[in-house]
């Protein structure tokens, strides 16, 4: 189905994830984070009760050079309701040892639907606040909606401009300052020219009042190790004088004035969304549904200078950019279970044009776009979300005209020898790094030592090596290409060899990796690739040993262990500062989206059994309160090991909801 041109039902839309804020302690609450974004990479966020709980928490993080260059523009509003003599603070601030205002006190309820909104109480009148991201511009519209006696709302905007990665200080060198043009007000810090903030409401009166405010607490940055305080610049305060029933919008553009019609910009958001909840199908439970939603967040437009912009996949909010490995391992997921099938053929376009020695690019520069190669698997990942694109959608043409050639290019440089010293060994495996690098998924060092040094030869390494030969040999006898033969030769090598090689007899699994200073016998996930993927070397045997390994040791309600808790270098806790976490990040923290594989490993061990289908949908049913519990609508980056699975990294990952969501449409469609 194609969700561009199909007929939409609303029905099929999740209902809003609603909070009553009166109901749940203060730290529940702020731990609970909302995220919209936009076409370009451009974003909002913040917790439930309006409160900033991170330096990545704004209301306009703009993306300057797409979907990358983002500065947080806006941090903040704080509204003050006016009315009977009486006044009524809605915004909420954590400083050093207090809150200041304590918006709670009138903040009903928080709903997370099309768009986020608030719904505050405020003795006789009720005031509701709706946040909308412009399409594909950098550009905020917040809408308020009153009902009540005659009153003044009044609206301080807290300004940041600043790079989204740092904070902002009073102190540092800085000259805030603002000034009318074109009915805007803008913002801008002369040192720094780089851009600037326009605020406006044709609605409104505006009272010039430049100000510092000082110290904002950033808990989760403080549980993270980083810097925890920032200073906020504000130019003055916007006033609407409401009736009963009225509306008011104010506005936020980064370096041009932020122009948002936001009703037809609602509807056309509502009915992507609508359409990507269809995508999956009439009998998918609310949670698919709401999965299928949530990958609108990563799909986004990277642009070149001189030609039209192409879709990428951004790897997860807040921080990350489009990475190579994310992009593949997350595009089944994210494209083809939605349907979404010309993107998906733009997102290759998209790294086959930067292929360089054989390679994709790990990740691209936040700043200057230059793209990094320091990954052997990305290229590898891109080979399978190949197959699985012509699979899902019958296309020779692109298969053969675009994938094909670049995968060829990819398997040739790759077995002869490219950067990193990534090559076949003699005996036709894959092998490449040395002890300082760290070129797989579990690419966490400390300092600049690897946490969990892989170099050499790695278990999923080599199982998507022999899968892409297999996909090579079949694709191109499909074809009548002459090619076919070298791919069937090397494939029937890389086989035995695998078997030879990480097969670990003693412990019914597979070592993890294997070089110069030995072999690793760490229980990790890594092996369940070997399983998981199209094409095995595995014996039928040995792919059941090697999934109730991984179930024994690895597997928790919400994903797969990286490290078997019965290891001495097991840590159960991913927190701390960077180098507490980097040193836990690949040594038993959980990551969501090894269930994808691992659900699909189970069932192909198990025939695709009805009994295996439902043990699968139990698994996953485990999400279901996740999608409550963090990143409202998403699955995080990480969680803890051990019990209580504690939420960790970014809030909303692209292959975290990918995997799920393709988990459970295979658990779904069996049995």
């Amino acid at each position: 189905m194609d969700p561009n041109i199909a007929h939409t039902d609303a029905t099929a839309l999740p209902p809003p994830i609603v909070i009553d804020c009166q109901a749940a302690e203060l730290d529940e609450l702020l731990g609970k984070e909302w995220l919209i974004t936009n076409r370009i990479g451009a974003y909002a966020s913040g917790t439930v009760v309006a409160c900033n709980t991170r330096r990545y928490h704004g209301l306009l993080a703009a993306a300057t050079s797409p979907p990358v260059g983002r500065v947080m523009a806006l941090a903040n509003v704080m509204e003050r309701l006016t009315f009977g003599g009486r006044s009524y603070e809605l915004g909420m601030n954590e400083f050093a040892d207090t809150f200041s205002p304590y918006g709670l006190t009138h903040l009903a309820s928080f709903a997370n639907g099309v768009i986020p909104s608030f719904n505050y109480r405020c003795g006789q009148g009720t005031l509701t606040k709706e946040l909308l991201l412009a399409e594909s511009a950098n550009a905020l519209a917040i809408r308020y909606t009153y009902n009540g006696p005659a009153a003044m709302l009044h609206l301080r905007p807290l300004v940041a401009l600043r790079d989204f990665h740092h904070t902002r200080s009073a102190a540092r060198r800085n000259r805030m300052t603002f000034h009318n043009a074109a009915g805007s007000i803008v913002v801008h810090d002369r040192a720094s020219v780089e851009c600037d903030l326009h605020l406006a409401s044709l609605e409104a009166t505006f009272l010039p009042d430049g100000q510092w405010w000082y110290g904002f607490r950033y808990r989760a940055d403080a549980d993270r190790g980083y810097d925890d305080t920032e200073d906020l610049y504000t130019p003055g305060e916007f006033l609407w004088q409401l009736e009963d029933g009225d509306m008011c919008q104010f506005v936020a553009g980064l370096n041009e004035p932020g122009l948002i019609f936001f009703d037809s910009v609602l509807a056309r958001r509502h009915e992507r969304q609508v359409r990507l909840a269809e995508s999956v199908g009439a009998d998918a439970d609310l949670s698919t549904r709401r999965l299928a939603v949530a990958t609108d967040a990563f799909v986004v437009q990277r642009e070149y200078a001189g030609r039209p912009p192409m879709t990428t996949i951004l790897a997860g909010y807040h921080w990350f950019a489009d990475w190579g490995r994310d992009a593949f391992i997350a595009l089944p997921g994210l494209l083809l279970e939605t349907g979404r099938f010309d993107q998906a053929r733009q997102v290759f376009q998209t790294f086959c044009d930067w292929v360089a020695d054989g390679l994709i690019p790990n990740r691209f520069d936040d700043r200057t776009a230059a793209a990094h190669y320091n990954s052997i698997d990305a290229p590898l990942w891109m080979c399978l979300a190949a197959e699985r694109y012509v699979t899902a959608t019958g296309d020779e043409a692109t298969f053969t005209d675009l994938l094909l050639p670049v995968m060829h290019n990819i398997l040739t440089a790759m077995h002869d020898g490219t950067r990193f010293d990534i090559r076949a060994d003699s005996d036709c495996l894959l092998t490449g790094g040395d002890e300082n690098t760290q070129l797989t998924w579990m690419d966490a060092k400390s300092g600049n030592i690897p946490v969990t040094p892989r170099h050499g030869k790695a278990v999923e390494i080599n199982a998507l090596w022999y899968c892409a030969h297999c996909v090579m040999a079949d694709r191109c006898q499909r074809a009548g290409d002459e090619r076919a033969e070298l791919y069937v030769h090397r494939a029937s090598l890389i086989a035995p060899a695998f078997v030879r090689t990480f097969w670990n007899n003693d412990r019914q699994c597979l070592f993890d990796c294997v070089n110069a200073g030995g072999t690793c016998t760490s229980i990790r996930p890594n092996q369940i690739f070997a399983v998981s993927l199209p094409y095995s070397p595995l014996s039928q045997p040995q792919q059941a040993a090697v999934v109730q390994t991984v179930r024994q040791h690895l597997l928790t309600p919400l994903g797969l262990r990286t490290l078997s808790p019965e290891d001495p270098a097991y840590r159960g806790r991913y927190e701390g500062n960077i180098a507490s976490r980097d040193e836990a990040y690949h040594q038993g923290t959980v990551w969501p989206w090894l269930m994808g594989p691992f659900v699909e490993a189970y069932l192909k061990v198990n025939q695709y059994r009805h009994d295996a289908c439902l043990q699968t949908r139990k698994w996953l049913g485990d999400f279901d309160a996740h999608l409550l519990e963090a990143g409202l609508g998403y699955i995080s980056e990480v969680l803890d090991g051990d019990t209580p699975q504690r939420p960790g990294g970014c809030i909303a990952q692209a292959w975290s909801v990918a995997e799920i969501l393709r988990a459970k449409r295979l658990a779904q469609s069996c049995g």
